[in-house]
């Protein structure tokens, strides 16, 4: 199947019925941006952006999908012809996969002819929507953990092919591994497991259990302790195993007490080095509540494959400029009600101050940042401001990554996910967050559109 079909058929009749109307040549740029962060969340993280260069190379209608775009009856035979032959030539420009994003962040422009990139919002979102409210949550979750490793654990809580790109989003933001044996082979990331309660089921005492595990995967293997009776079962993990155990887990019950009386038990026991890692419904909320627990790792499942709450940061492809009848560019949007868009194609910044982030820097074209600087600087000293702004720098956000419909940089797979995983850990140090405040918060930078603003932030 190509990714061609993945879209909605509104987009091929808006195509058809532009074409007819000889508009659907006009060049246009189109934006995807979110209008606002769920409530508490500090900042989001763009994940999914390797998946769509894939997908808008892969954006071809074979002869199945033209087959069944006939049998619709809805578009004419002109309009199958032309997708027949449809390839992306336009530009496309992005933040980098793994860059944190807030309130209008222009995370993803295109550029080409209408009938270029009509066709793409819905791939594009349904990637982007998805893997970033994965991506969102996992670094919040990495964040609580406070340096303890992660495992992503979630595939059997969504769609199989979700359960993939889930568990390469959970990488890209820090989790050390993933139990998804698919997301191994295709991303490269590191994948976990060992056994579960059925294992100990199987057999007719826990004992036999531990011994089948331990002779198989060897004394550094993880043994899960709370089928019957936690105190008893790390005794005997112990007694098999040796003060060398891996580790043991816990899944259920107070996760908090248990660790404290199995750590204790543990050391009583010579093994000291033998780790505690805990599963059983956890997110980042859960995680913070541990974080004084003698606990030395996560396995974290349904709240971060389902977005932690909020599955989809929301996410909006849309119109921002287009060529008028005059053959000249001009900004378009909605005038409408709490969806009102600014128009014109954007550029983005991260104005630092030394390596701290300060504010999203959104500006309506390249002219604008001669303005903007010639504000900031104005505003600044007129209000004889501390002499650090002069430290101020614009890190651009957005990246070419498709021009003329060919990738401006072809990366494998893991190679994708291993440059998103060091443009994440960068990006989210700018921040400079104090782990101690929580998850929930104040929107850690304001987005500003010019220097008067901007000058504001850094008073």
């Amino acid at each position: 199947m190509t990714s061609a079909l993945l879209t909605d058929l509104y987009e091929l009749t808006m195509l058809q019925a532009a074409r007819q109307a000889g508009t659907a040549s006009r060049r246009s740029v189109f934006e995807v941006f979110t209008r606002s962060l769920p409530e508490g969340r500090r900042y989001g993280v763009l994940a999914g952006t390797g998946r769509v260069l894939d997908a808008i190379a892969d954006f071809r209608f074979d002869e199945a999908d033209l087959r069944y775009l006939r049998r619709t009856g809805v578009l004419d035979e002109e309009t199958l012809a032309h997708l027949a032959d449809y390839r992306f030539t336009g530009d496309v420009h992005g933040y980098e996969e793994g860059e944190l994003f807030f309130p209008n962040s222009p995370v993803m422009r295109l550029e080409g002819t209408f009938e270029d990139a009509v066709m793409l919002e819905t791939v594009i979102l349904s990637i982007l929507n998805h893997d970033s409210g994965v991506a969102s949550v996992g670094s919040r979750m990495i964040t609580a953990a406070r340096g303890r490793p992660c495992i992503e654990m979630g595939g059997r809580r969504v769609h199989e092919d979700a359960a993939i790109a889930a568990a390469r989003a959970a990488y890209i933001v820090g989790f050390a591994s993933t139990s998804n044996l698919a997301a191994g082979a295709h991303y490269r990331v590191p994948a976990a497991g060992t056994s579960a309660h059925a294992f100990t089921l199987l057999f007719d005492s826990e004992e036999e259990a531990f011994r089948a595990q331990i002779a198989s995967q060897g004394v550094g293997t993880t043994l899960l302790v709370d089928t019957y009776d936690v105190d008893a079962a790390v005794r005997l993990a112990v007694e098999i195993a040796g003060p060398e155990l891996g580790a043991v887990r816990l899944d259920s019950g107070d996760l908090g007490a248990q660790s404290i009386r199995v750590r204790a038990l543990l050391d009583s026991l010579g093994a000291t080095s033998t780790r505690i890692t805990a599963t059983g419904d956890l997110d980042e909320f859960r995680v913070e509540e541990l974080a004084q627990a003698p606990l030395d790792g996560y396995g974290i499942g349904t709240r971060l494959v389902t977005g932690g709450g909020h599955p989809a940061p929301g996410f909006v492809y849309k119109l921002v400029e287009r060529e008028g009848a005059d053959g000249q560019m001009h900004p378009v949007g909605k005038r409408s009600q709490d969806k009102a868009t600014l128009g014109a194609g954007k550029r983005a910044f991260r104005m630092l101050v030394g390596d701290r982030a300060h504010a999203e820097l959104v500006l309506p074209g390249e002219a604008e940042i001669a303005e903007f600087q010639r504000e900031l600087t104005a505003e600044l000293i007129s209000a004889e401001a501390s002499p650090e702004w002069r430290r101020t720098n614009l890190r651009p956000l957005q990246v070419p990554m498709i021009r003329g419909g060919e990738p401006v940089q072809s990366l494998r797979a893991p190679q994708q996910v291993e440059a998103a995983r060091a443009r994440h850990a960068a990006s989210f140090a700018e921040l400079a967050l104090d782990v101690e405040d929580g998850p929930d918060g104040p929107i850690a930078i304001p987005t500003v559109t010019d220097g008067i603003e901007a000058a504001r932030v850094l008073r």
